[in-house]
């Protein structure tokens, strides 16, 4: 039997009425106390009351389940939840990252507007010239044909209408900024400072990061880089499953995480 790896979502997966199977739990109830504002009220207030009300109900998802594992691994903001699980950042320190994150990308995403968009299909290398072409990056490779651009508003909607020129379908995410681009460069100083007052511990399991692939090596160093860099979650994936892993699990809201194993790693 093949080892298990944890997998915890990031942005776009939260959705209404996710709470309400953890209300009462200890960690949601500290984080809201800690917080001093319920996110959950806010959801369609955008990334900055989206991200600590998933990081919150990630974590409460872990702490009922707390499977036996090999690994985890967490999609962008999901990172902070694995490394919570994994023993490396603290309940408080790590929501405390998430909230000036949070602050910092919404905040960056309203001085520098930018957008994304998610392309479905195509060659590989055509949507990369897409990106290219637009001076836009490759924010997440999620999965085969699931490539995600980021950039200038302009140039995500100017990429979108000639989508199929790639041989891919264009759908515009509805977030507040270019994440994982240059233009977040402001919100990755915010969380460098911030990461600058946590000293993370030893892992319990390794940790890996979007940015590189593999398990985290400097954690403060990372987590700002990746804020800045693509997210390379089907190279992860890959990685983890040559690595012996055989079954994924997702704590947290939705099943995104899910879909994009099956779609990376066939059966």
């Amino acid at each position: 039997m093949g080892a298990t790896a944890i997998l915890f979502p990031g942005q776009g997966s939260h959705e209404p009425g996710m709470d309400a199977p953890y209300r009462g739990h200890p960690l949601l109830e500290r984080g809201l106390e800690r917080l001093g504002e319920d996110p959950f009220a806010r959801l369609d207030e955008g990334t900055r009351w989206q991200q600590p009300a998933l990081f919150l109900v990630s974590v409460a998802a872990w702490d009922e389940a707390r499977p036996e594992a090999a690994a985890a691994a967490g999609h962008s903001l999901g990172e902070y939840a694995a490394l919570h699980a994994a023993g490396v950042l603290g309940f408080e320190d790590a929501l405390a990252l998430v909230d000036v994150r949070a602050r910092a990308m919404a905040e960056a995403g309203a001085a520098r507007p930018g957008g994304m968009v998610a392309m479905l299909g195509g060659e590989e290398e055509d949507v990369r010239a897409l990106a290219q072409r637009h001076g836009l990056t490759v924010a997440n490779d999620n999965a085969p044909g699931q490539l995600v651009l980021s950039g200038a508003r302009d140039a995500v909607r100017a990429a979108a209408q000639e989508a199929r020129e790639a041989g891919a379908r264009a759908r515009e995410l509805p977030v507040s900024g270019a994440f994982h681009s240059p233009l977040m460069e402001p919100a990755a100083e915010a969380l460098r400072a911030a990461l600058a007052e946590v000293e993370p511990g030893p892992a319990q399991v390794p940790v890996w990061s979007n940015g590189t692939a593999r398990p985290f090596g400097d954690v403060r160093e990372e987590l700002a880089a990746n804020l800045l860099r693509p997210v390379r979650w089907r190279e992860t994936i890959v990685a983890l499953h040559d690595g012996g892993v055989e079954d994924f699990v997702e704590l947290g809201p939705g099943r995104a995480l899910t879909g994009m194993v099956r779609r990376t790693v066939r059966g």
